[in-house]
């Protein structure tokens, strides 16, 4: 893991190989969650995921322990993968824009403008919260369920429903 969060393509490689059966049970979950008429198989997106993670130049470091290093890994492979399935299930002709060079310079990143106003959503739910803002996110990026998300942040899972609640209430006020 260290080697993979230096920026090794090498080390990704080693990752995936080590966690390929358990990389391609969260494939499958994932590609049945997203219920979209998908031409990929979860061995394609287990390869999609290794050539994402070789484009990793480098990550901070978490927790010092490997069952630590173990669950952001995998963190970071659902939210990955999930990404992955997103820009799949788009029509071709979104997924490919075709512009001139100084039209695309002149005009703003509309994608990259809707990214920022959901970081300063989220940056605002945090100041409410930083709990929110991490059970947002497990649920929302990495699709963890309330058991899962329990598990991590050490709470019930009782708390967890009462957070997610009470932030989807919240962000659905925020982003109008």
């Amino acid at each position: 893991m260290a080697e993979f969060r230096a920026g090794s393509r090498e080390a990704a490689g080693k990752l995936v190989e080590l966690f390929y059966p358990e990389l391609r049970r969260l494939a499958s979950s994932r590609m049945v969650s997203v219920k979209a008429n998908h031409t990929w198989e979860p061995t394609v997106l287990v390869h999609e995921l290794y050539l994402e993670l070789t484009r990793v130049k480098s990550l901070p470091v978490e927790g010092a322990g490997s069952e630590d290093e173990r669950k952001a890994f995998f963190g970071l492979a659902a939210f990955l993968m999930r990404r992955l399935l997103a820009h799949h299930a788009r029509p071709l002709p979104q997924r490919i824009l075709k512009a001139d060079i100084g039209e695309a310079l002149a005009m703003p990143a509309s994608g990259e403008e809707r990214l920022a106003e959901i970081e300063q959503v989220l940056n605002r739910l945090e100041g409410i919260d930083p709990t929110l803002r991490a059970v947002v996110e497990m649920k929302v990026f990495e699709g963890l369920s309330r058991e899962e998300i329990g598990e991590r942040l050490g709470c019930s899972v009782r708390s967890v429903a009462r957070h997610w609640d009470f932030a989807r209430q919240w962000l659905q006020g925020a982003m109008g």
